[in-house]
């Protein structure tokens, strides 16, 4: 089984935070910023529509497996240009939408889903995405990927018919791109001259599904924060379950901790910043470098020593009976997210059972309807994690890894196409593992050559959270950084990403190509990504 392991909140935010992954972070990570400095001159539209936008409600009897379409013109709004939006179902019930601007640029650009999927093309968290991409004349589709999270959530959707799991584990996403592309041609009367996909989360594990299984879809692939190895993080998921479930962890507890870490690992990096650029270089054992309550005392100022065992599974990952890693665990520096008015307000909440009825940390729940729904053939609801062995039982998810999993790492066949991939993940994210990233790309990049880093590249964020927030600088573009490779083949060399607060830049910095790291040239503000380049570590 190749694991390599993800995920989440609670219960009632746990569809917020699965949108998050694939259409929040798009907006807060600021696709298209650069688009002014991008030679390609990608934001302007020249080509005009060759029919009329209604008329491509017929092309539903020639399209592949779309059983319905209809196609209408939606009048400008603000920022948004007018265009044409053709809605659809790919059977048996994949809804999609593809919008057409009135002036396009050429080329297809697309984006992924949260979670189990299911968001609907309206969705509210969808909207910044389409405006956005519309606003700089891109033709722009969107897939539910067989359900709707609203009268299916979770993983249920498989009750009502096993295809949907084919649907949202790769097929959706591929199907709704082959007829996205068909509908364009047929409106402008040209072809797609490039197509770019740019996701996070599970968005960004579909993105790196669809370069491992279908090479020809996309010409640039921007994976944020991907959810490699779905099955993986399941396993992990049991496991943070079972660590803190009685250790009765609070969040004062949990900011003392995140605040032992950074004093033990801020300055590893040699700058004391408030960023832990690495946090694998940091040596952090939860029972010395946190302080621990006294027989008999407690408070949110110590851990006990439940508690920092919890705490220190939580950083090992899973592990079987002989201490082997099956997946693995957060890194130190995402304890915290953000700085509140007493100190650090605490990420790893989303570990804590809340109190409520039926309420469930949101990346066991996401993990518990996996187990529940995809991996077994027979939906089984009341599956119990308390039974789950780490010796015997990963091998019941085999299945669902070889059809969900986004873990090949043969990437000869997208290469060879000239396809470039764009990974990003935060160093500080407590829903994915960012060693699961890590992992992948090292992996992938010996086994595509020597050179693998021609067509495709990792950036680390040094205290990003999940696609976004955190500490850290987060705000980048991907986006330009991808086009200009695919079209010029200019590889990016450096992605600046910005730190802003109420509307104000308060710092900046370079992201570099993995494994380099920023490095303080040792004169000007640390603020400034000027002031830093791009190192070897």
């Amino acid at each position: 089984m190749a694991h390599a392991r993800l995920h989440h909140g609670y219960s009632k935010t746990a569809l917020a935070l699965t949108l998050l992954g694939a259409a929040v972070s798009q907006a807060i990570a600021q696709p298209f910023a650069d688009a002014a400095s991008s030679s390609t001159g990608y934001a302007k539209g020249t080509l005009q529509p060759a029919q009329q936008c209604a008329a491509l409600s017929t092309l539903a009897f020639s399209l592949q497996d779309v059983v319905q379409l209809n196609a209408e013109i939606v009048a400008a709004s603000g920022d948004t240009p007018g265009h044409c939006r053709v809605s659809g179902t790919i059977a048996p019930e994949i809804h999609f939408q593809v919008n057409l601007p009135a002036a396009w640029n050429g080329r297809f650009y697309m984006i992924g889903n949260g979670g189990h999927a299911g968001q609907q093309p309206d969705d509210p968290f969808q909207l910044p995405n389409r405006n956005a991409a519309l606003s700089h004349h891109f033709v722009m589709a969107m897939t539910d990927t067989g359900h709707d999270a609203a009268k299916e959530p979770g993983a249920s959707f498989v009750v009502s018919n096993p295809q949907k799991a084919i649907d949202y584990a790769y097929r959706a996403v591929h199907v709704t791109a082959v007829a996205a592309k068909e509908i364009a041609l047929a409106y402008y009367g040209q072809p797609v001259q490039y197509a770019y996909w740019n996701s996070c989360s599970n968005g960004g594990r579909q993105g790196l599904l669809e370069a491992q299984r279908y090479p020809d879809d996309f010409d640039g692939i921007i994976a944020n924060a991907p959810w490699v190895d779905q099955t993986g993080f399941t396993i992990g998921a049991i496991w943070n379950q079972k660590a803190v479930a009685d250790a009765a962890l609070t969040p004062g507890k949990l900011a003392t901790l995140a605040s032992s870490v950074m004093q033990k690992c801020d300055a590893v990096d040699g700058l004391q910043d408030g960023l832990i650029d690495d946090p694998r270089q940091c040596d952090f054992k939860v029972a010395r470098d946190v302080p621990a309550c006294a027989a008999g005392a407690d408070s949110d100022s110590c851990l006990n020593p439940l508690q920092a065992e919890a705490v220190q599974k939580v950083y090992d990952g899973p592990r079987d009976s002989s201490g082997k890693q099956m997946f693995p665990g957060f890194m130190p520096g995402s304890e915290a997210l953000v700085q509140g008015p007493n100190g650090a307000a605490s990420s790893w909440l989303g570990l804590i059972a809340p109190t409520g009825i039926d309420a469930k940390p949101a990346d066991f729940n996401l993990a518990e309807g996996t187990m529940r729904y995809l991996v077994p053939l027979t939906p089984q609801p009341d599956w119990d994690y308390n039974d789950f062995n780490f010796d015997t039982d990963p091998e019941q998810l085999d299945r669902w890894s070889r059809l969900a999993d986004a873990t090949d790492i043969n990437l000869r066949a997208f290469r060879a196409k000239g396809g470039k991939l764009l990974i990003t993940y935060g160093w500080a994210d407590s829903i994915l593992q960012p060693l699961m990233g890590v992992h992948y790309y090292e992996q992938a990049l010996t086994a595509n050559g020597a050179d693998g880093d021609g067509f495709m590249r990792l950036f680390m964020l040094p205290g990003m959270a999940h696609c976004a927030g955190g500490v850290g600088p987060d705000q980048h573009d991907p986006v330009t950084a991808i086009i200009d490779w695919v079209e010029t083949g200019k590889a990016p060399a450096l992605i600046t990403a910005k730190r802003v607060i109420n509307g104000q830049t308060v710092r900046s910095r370079p992201l570099c190509p993995y494994p380099q790291v920023a490095r303080y040239s040792g004169q000007g503000s640390i603020d400034d990504a000027a002031n830093f380049s791009c190192k070897a570590p």
